[in-house]
């Protein structure tokens, strides 16, 4: 059971959170879906390199100073400079995403997805908030927020993202890393942020 729950915690990992949650804002059905295909592929490369590459490709060198002790990052105050370090890519997915004139809805995606893992490096000062769940819960911010603001249908894949969060959530605690406080709260924080970001 513990193998699936780590498995389950890959799947739903933070880090992959904007490049799939743009994966399916070009697929919600908005006028962002008439992009043409190669302007989507540069967008979803730009992210995955800011969001995915580059916050990866510093942890060895945060091993190799022994800022982190290890990869998982169990302790709390050894998550904060790379949860710091990943918002600073996050940023730089932003400007560079502003500077190829994509729309506007994609740029505040990204910005808040940036608020969003910054907030988490200071509650983490201060406690141990679960980033998966913020991870899960600013993706299930932004489909609802799109769902509302076009007046789109994207009931079946709510549902879905629901059902991700409750899967996500449980491999959590299940695993020992949060307790329900920690697990909810990171759910809200994550959609509270990106789906007032995306509405208003």
């Amino acid at each position: 059971m513990r193998i699936v729950a780590h498995i389950i915690s890959i799947i739903f990992h933070p880090i992959l959170m904007p490049v799939i949650g743009m994966f399916l804002i070009f697929k919600a059905g908005t006028h962002l879906s008439l992009l043409t295909l190669q302007a989507k592929q540069a967008i979803l490369i730009v992210i995955f390199i800011s969001t995915v590459i580059l916050p990866l490709s510093i942890h060895p060198i945060l091993y190799q100073f022994k800022i982190i002790k290890s990869y998982r990052m169990e302790s709390t105050r050894e998550r904060i400079i790379p949860i710091l370090i990943t918002a600073f890519f996050y940023y730089t997915a932003f400007l560079l995403l502003k500077k190829m004139g994509v729309p506007t809805m994609l740029c505040k995606y990204i910005i808040s997805a940036a608020i969003t893992v910054f907030v988490s490096a200071i509650i983490t000062y201060f406690w141990k908030i679960s980033i998966h769940m913020m991870g899960i819960g600013g993706l299930s911010g932004v489909i609802t927020a799109i769902s509302l603001k076009y007046g789109i249908d994207l009931l079946f894949l709510q549902i879905l993202l629901i059902s991700a969060s409750a899967l996500t959530a449980s491999a959590r605690l299940y695993l020992g890393d949060h307790n329900p406080s920690q697990v909810y709260t990171g759910y809200i924080f994550g959609f509270v942020i990106i789906f007032s970001f995306i509405i208003f």
